[in-house]
């Protein structure tokens, strides 16, 4: 009987295993005036402006938001990006609005729309500015275009941290506070801008990879180095 029972035993963990198993199923980086969907170029437009380079991406997507014209250039760019993520990767209604979280990190906060809103405070301040001078505030933009209702976090790091990341979604996986995600990078300041955004889920499919600290890392050096 001690062999069955541990036969049983290992099955059973294997089955725990495959079934607590995440995967990368989509990845979109924006960076460099280039945009980067799962490996592949999609789109480039040197030579010009963040504020430019970001309303081209819009422009060739062909997306229909007029909301997109009020935000600031960080919720621009992460709108773009999981704009760019979720398109052919997960069709609209596959998860619960409650199932579905997100997680950002970035090291400039909502600094480059502080700056922004401070100078207007020289004069008369701009009340459409002072809205985005929360960093999460574009987590409240692609929930509203993709109505998100799950968990959203946003945290501050001095540079990209996938060992954190990982770890975070997964304790959101394991307590079923949500059943798929957004996570990553998301960062603007200036000129200098960096989104590099991970659809996570547990079933396997898209770019069927796991979601570890590595693949996190390789995918994130590979499009902006």
């Amino acid at each position: 009987m001690k062999p069955a029972i541990a036969i049983t035993l290992r099955e059973r963990t294997i089955k725990e295993t495959l079934e607590n198993t995440s995967y990368i199923t989509a990845s979109c980086s924006i960076g460099g005036n280039e945009v980067i969907k799962n490996g592949t170029r999609f789109f480039e437009n040197h030579g010009t402006s963040v504020q430019e380079f970001l309303l081209s991406v819009y422009q060739y997507l062909g997306s229909a938001y007029p909301r997109f014209y009020k935000m600031d250039n960080l919720s621009r760019l992460g709108w773009l990006t999981a704009e760019l993520l979720l398109r052919d990767s997960v069709a609209p209604g596959t998860y619960a609005p409650e199932d579905m979280g997100l997680l950002f990190c970035n090291r400039n906060s909502s600094l480059d729309t502080d700056i922004r809103f401070a100078e207007t405070m020289k004069t008369m301040a701009s009340p459409s500015l002072f809205v985005y001078t929360l960093p999460n505030i574009v987590m409240g933009e692609i929930c509203i275009r993709h109505n998100f209702k799950g968990e959203n976090d946003f945290f501050i790091f001095d540079r990209f941290n996938p060992l954190f990341i990982t770890f975070y979604m997964e304790q959101l996986f394991s307590s079923g506070a949500i059943q798929a995600g957004i996570c990553g990078w998301l960062d603007l300041i200036g000129e200098d801008y960096r989104a590099c955004l991970f659809l996570v889920e547990r079933k396997s499919r898209g770019q069927n990879l796991l979601f570890t600290e590595q693949h996190l890392q390789n995918i994130y050096l590979l499009q902006h180095g």
